[in-house]
């Protein structure tokens, strides 16, 4: 378990997932390695997928939505982004999720802020992830693809500017050799004006 440190260029917050629930936590990251398997399915999802899937559901909703549209070869995507939605369902007790898989091949998102919602659940499956620094900070934090991340937002109970956390998607426009995202958002039900039911 290592805290953040705000020096340093490259950084994490690696530690429970439930220490979310302090006070003085607003950011959570795991780090994971994604596999040759794993790479390869993003990849063809890139090549062939949808370029957005969202839905608001129960995980069986998601899955069977999910299930119904996978191009060929990226099984091993869609089966961690659900195993990546069973465990944000449970970190937020809610019965339903809004869960947002995108590729974005421009820049979105390119200024610091705090999401009004909750709890926000990322993975960049390929391409660069989150950026992320402290409110009273300006030295910016890189998370790398496969990695976790769980941000508080602004609707969490007792949420305060003190240690706050701001994120952004990184710029790509302006890299040597394009670069297509894929980005996982998994969030409450009702986030950036969900309908009641299941379909985008």
């Amino acid at each position: 378990m290592r805290q953040a440190c705000p020096t340093r260029p490259f950084s994490t917050i690696l530690m429970p997932f439930q220490n979310i629930d302090r006070h003085d936590c607003f950011i959570v990251q795991q780090e994971r390695h994604m596999g040759q398997d794993m790479m390869q399915a993003a990849a063809l999802w890139n090549a062939h997928g949808p370029a957005l899937f969202l839905r608001r559901g129960t995980i069986e909703m998601l899955e069977s939505a999910l299930q119904a549209l996978l191009p060929a070869g990226t099984q091993a995507l869609a089966e961690d982004a659900l195993r990546l939605a069973r465990r944000y369902q449970r970190l937020s007790g809610t019965p339903e999720i809004r869960f947002r898989l995108e590729k974005i091949s421009h820049d979105s998102c390119r200024r610091f802020h705090v999401d009004h919602v909750p709890l926000r659940f990322l993975c960049t499956y390929t391409g660069p992830g989150v950026q992320w620094k402290y409110a009273d900070s300006d030295t910016i934090h890189e998370t790398p693809a496969g990695w976790i991340t769980l941000l508080k937002g602004r609707l969490y109970p007792g949420w305060s500017t003190k240690g706050a956390v701001l994120h952004r998607s990184p710029p790509i426009s302006a890299l040597t050799v394009p670069v297509t995202r894929l980005l996982l958002t998994l969030d409450h039900p009702d986030a950036c004006g969900m309908g009641r039911r299941d379909d985008a």
